[in-house]
């Protein structure tokens, strides 16, 4: 059996880096902050979801299985964790400025959305409900776009 410690851990995050989400193609699971790392006995890859119900939760994992073995890493196995609960403070700054060039306001906790088009605050949600269950659908006041908002949890 392969030891964790033996393995190039930046390697494999290297490879993961390169696995970018389904519903949002601009950010990778990484960015998302849903990988958690290695574990040993089996050596494993930690992943956990945005959320429990999350629908790219089971292309994600097939993704990352995909990267792993393309790269030599078919002896790690995924294990899919869920305590603690992934929160949207593990997405990576990198990653919260590929939301924002993408159009998608990170999360926040400020009461209003920067409009990712304009930067105005001038903003309201418009719907709870966004294009992906992770998301809500904002308008800005100012240049009137629409945008999604990625929801805090």
């Amino acid at each position: 059996m392969i030891d964790v410690a033996m393995l190039d851990e930046a390697a494999v995050m290297a490879v993961l880096d390169e696995v970018m989400d389904p519903e949002i193609p601009v950010v990778s699971v990484t960015d998302l902050g849903i990988i958690r790392g290695l574990a040993d006995n089996p050596p494993r890859v930690l992943i956990t979801p945005t959320y429990t119900g999350c629908p790219a939760t089971i292309a994600i994992e097939r993704a990352v299985r995909e990267a792993l073995d393309a790269a030599g890493f078919e002896h790690l196995h995924t294990e899919r964790v869920l305590f603690p609960p992934w929160t949207t403070e593990w997405i990576t700054e990198r990653g919260r400025q590929r939301l924002h060039d993408y159009g998608i306001a990170p999360p926040s906790e400020a009461t209003t959305a920067e409009c990712p088009q304009c930067g105005s605050s001038d903003t309201v949600e418009v719907s709870r409900f966004g294009s992906t269950p992770c998301k809500a659908q904002w308008r800005c006041n100012a240049c009137h776009e629409p945008f999604d908002r990625f929801k805090c949890h």
